[in-house]
């Protein structure tokens, strides 16, 4: 058993799910440029960043732009999907995810946010979850995207926690593969099958205790 001294979270998926929102603003775009965006294009854009989906969407609907008018065009859907993220509430918290960070606080156990999110703060504040976490590492603060474990590394040192010490907790297997890489523990949030190189697999943190992290 490893003293786990620091549990890192991932964001979108793990905490809160703003797929939705995101699908929505990326739809709004493809339809603006004449072709539709579908709910199984979307599923590939997890993890990846907003540059990348950009290019992506626009190959599959056939459209080339300048490096400029990319950078327009992200910030466009950026500037929709904010505005919907705005509106968000505590409701939106993903079950247990709450609670089981508090668990972690209350047992002593460091709290990070680690998300590629620019807007990470935006969400943590709709929701109230801000004064849950003692350090916050999104994409602001990172260059480099997972699998990278850049985001991860910096969790680890705001806290003051070692890496072998710490346990990330990601939806996706590029987060999965930057924990890995960085030297620290992991739990998948979703299908065991997809999410195998984690140490252990959840549907949601509603399914986790202090219990099981002692186990990692």
């Amino acid at each position: 058993m490893t003293n786990i001294k620091a549990c890192i979270f991932d964001l979108d998926g793990v905490i809160v799910d703003t797929a939705i929102y995101h699908y929505k603003a990326w739809k709004r775009l493809a339809n603006s440029l004449g072709f539709d965006f579908s709910e199984e294009q979307n599923e590939q854009l997890k993890g990846v960043s907003r540059v990348r989906s950009l290019q992506l969407i626009l190959s599959w609907g056939g459209i080339t732009k300048t490096p400029a008018e990319q950078e327009a065009l992200a910030t466009e859907k950026n500037t929709w999907y904010v505005e919907m993220i705005s509106h968000m509430t505590p409701a939106e918290i993903l079950p247990g995810a709450k609670e089981f960070v508090q668990s972690c606080r209350d047992a002593g156990i460091k709290t990070a946010l680690g998300s590629a999110s620019k807007n990470s703060m935006t969400i943590l504040e709709k929701i109230d979850m801000v004064s849950m976490f003692d350090a916050v590492i999104d994409g602001n603060k990172v260059t480099r995207p997972k699998p990278d474990p850049e985001v991860f590394v910096k969790g680890a040192e705001a806290v003051k926690v070692e890496p072998v010490y710490c346990v990330v907790f990601e939806d996706a297997i590029a987060g999965i593969e930057a924990a890995i890489a960085g030297g620290m523990k992991s739990v998948g949030i979703g299908s065991p099958a997809v999410l195998a190189k984690a140490n252990l697999v959840v549907s949601g943190l509603n399914e986790m205790t202090i219990e099981k992290l002692k186990t990692l």
